[in-house]
């Protein structure tokens, strides 16, 4: 039975009715409330404990009635909770994990079937992961007998990044059901991600303090605050003038800190400007022809002033791929495991010295983790991304898919070229780490995404 009781406050009345669910829930809410201010007057950490605990139950609640708030959680989580656990454990690889379990639990305990779209893009997905678990068990042999393995954390948390990582591609996929929560999720990223831009452009100290490092040090975020904004001001059609020249705006901000204020900075810049050019090549194909000289010209510049300006480092990264392909002969098709070439390498001599070291490489990464096999894997979910955005890209009605769709051909462009430079799509342990998921997850947000706006077309086609 309902409660019902009128407010009345002045010129205010009205007549508001609980259920008797709601009572419920306000009566627990009321009971931990006290046990809060109790708490207060006790232990600080007793508090903070409690406190986490009801904030935990909240968003628990909140992600059970509505799952797919959590990528939002994820990206806001990610930006700014500086929560770090072992090893870089932070909020955004346990919202992964959290959200992940749930729909996982959804599907076994609520609605008792294991429901899974089918797209060509995930077939590879679910082999990485197959391959995943296989390389973490193999990672477990000794396979140098003078040699010491990672120790188990560093292991399961390269694992962890792999796995997850993966995972979220598939879980967004199959949950986003609707553009409208696509939409509002990349939305959302470019909002939160324009603040950042635009306080550093400011230099406005206060925002390195209030957005975690791992996000903004992360090429992936500037990769993608390029791809997506110029995607929708390029070919969306439905942006208004205004909308248009804000979103040509926001590319342009992105362009100002990433290549004129963090010019030396290479991969906060390369990549975003590969996906910039594709894209623009795309939408006026008639200058394809004219720029190509130029295009080369410049390119030919810019590459030589690159390896000028970084040739030690260029010289060194290509000796620690060799030697790390080279421990990599030991197990060449799934792998010596997560992160164990790292202290290996100590057995191997680069330029005279035997320390540990990591290849700077994500296919070299890719390959001394989990083996050719991995890396074809890897190849093979960009190249089904690559050709799903291009089979789709004239295909979607309204501005914002279309919009979106460009925006992932040059976006996985930029993809390959940031794991070139570093393993910024699939972090190393011991190189951009834990914290770098932070970033390194939105382009498998964004990949499920392109999945989704598949089967939703689908959906549309064949009601």
């Amino acid at each position: 039975m309902d409660i019902d009781f009128n407010l009345r406050f002045w010129f205010f009345n009205r007549k508001v009715s609980l259920s008797k669910y709601a009572v419920r829930y306000l009566i627990i809410a009321i009971t931990i409330l006290l046990t809060f201010v109790i708490a207060y007057w006790g232990t600080t950490l007793v508090f903070s404990a409690l406190f986490i605990a009801f904030a935990g139950a909240v968003g628990l609640l909140i992600l059970m009635r509505q799952i797919k708030l959590g990528f939002f959680l994820i990206l806001i989580g990610g930006m700014f909770i500086p929560f770090k656990g072992p090893g870089g454990f932070n909020a955004s690889i346990l919202m992964v994990i959290l959200i992940c379990g749930l729909w996982l639990l959804d599907m076994f305990i609520v609605k008792r079937e294991f429901k899974f779209i089918s797209s060509r893009a995930i077939r590879p997905v679910t082999y990485m992961m197959m391959i995943s678990v296989v390389a973490f068990g193999l990672g477990q042999i000794p396979w140098f007998a003078f040699g010491t393995q990672a120790p188990f954390d560093a292991q399961l948390g390269g694992f962890a990044i792999y796995f997850f990582s993966l995972a979220t591609m598939a879980m967004t996929a199959n949950l986003i059901t609707d553009v409208k929560w696509l939409k509002a999720i990349v939305w959302t990223f470019i909002g939160l991600g324009t603040v950042y831009v635009l306080g550093n452009a400011a230099n406005l100290a206060i925002v390195d303090r209030v957005y975690q490092a791992g996000v903004y040090a992360n090429s992936m975020f500037w990769t993608w605050m390029v791809a997506l904004p110029l995607g929708q001001a390029l070919f969306n059609n439905d942006l208004s003038r205004r909308n248009r020249i804000l979103v040509f705006g926001i590319v342009a901000a992105t362009f100002l800190v990433a290549f004129v204020q963090q010019n030396d900075w290479k991969s906060g810049w390369v990549p975003p400007a590969v996906a910039a050019v594709i894209l623009v090549v795309l939408r006026y194909r008639q200058l394809l022809f004219a720029g190509i000289p130029l295009a080369a010209i410049y390119g030919g510049v810019v590459a030589q002033d690159l390896i000028s300006t970084d040739q030690y480092s260029w010289g060194t990264r290509v000796d620690a791929w060799l030697v790390v392909l080279d421990i990599s002969k030991t197990s060449p098709f799934f792998g010596l495991g997560f992160a164990n070439y790292y202290w290996y390498a100590l057995l191997f001599n680069i330029r005279g010295y035997h320390i540990r070291f990591n290849s700077h490489s994500q296919y070299v990464d890719l390959i001394a983790q989990t083996g050719i096999a991995g890396l074809l894997c890897f190849l093979w979910i960009l190249f089904e991304v690559t050709i799903l955005s291009w089979s789709l890209r004239e295909k979607m009605k309204d501005g914002f898919s279309r919009g979106y769709v460009y925006g992932m051909i040059g976006g996985v462009a930029a993809v390959v070229m940031a794991a070139f430079l570093v393993d910024w799509v699939l972090p190393f342990a011991y190189n951009i780490g834990l914290d770098g998921f932070r970033a390194s997850i939105l382009p498998w947000i964004f990949f499920g995404g392109l999945i989704s706006l598949e089967q939703i077309r689908k959906t549309e086609t064949n009601p």
